[in-house]
C-alpha cells in the first residue's frame, strides 16, 4: 500500500486534526514505516503454531480479602478543604 497525500489528508480528517506540510511529510513516512514492519510480520512462518492465549502457564494468585483497620469519619475529613459534618463538599460537576 503506498501512503500518498490523499490518504494522509483522509486520515486527517477522520481524525479531525490538521496537518502542516512538513508534518504531513514525516506522518507519511511514519505511516509507510509502520506498514513496512507489518508486511515484514507476514513473512514470518506460523504454521502449526498455536495462537498465545496467555503470557504464562500460572493461573492468576487472587489476594485473600483482609478486613483491615479504616479511617473514621472524622480522620478521613481532616484534611478536607471544604466538607460538611460528615461528608466532602467538592464543586458541581454537572450542568442542567
Amino acid at each position: 500500500m503506498k501512503i500518498d497525500n490523499e490518504l494522509v489528508e483522509k486520515l486527517a480528517q477522520l481524525s479531525k486534526l490538521e496537518f502542516g506540510n512538513e508534518e504531513r511529510e514525516r506522518i507519511k513516512g511514519d505511516l509507510q514505516n509502520i506498514l513496512d514492519l507489518v508486511e515484514k510480520l507476514n513473512e514470518v512462518d506460523v504454521e502449526g503454531l498455536e495462537p498465545l492465549k496467555y503470557m504464562n502457564q500460572e493461573e492468576a494468585q487472587l489476594r485473600v480479602d483482609e478486613v483491615k483497620e479504616m479511617l473514621t469519619k472524622a480522620e478521613a475529613l481532616m484534611n478536607a478543604p471544604q466538607k460538611d459534618s460528615d461528608y466532602f463538599k467538592v464543586p458541581k460537576v454537572i450542568k442542567k
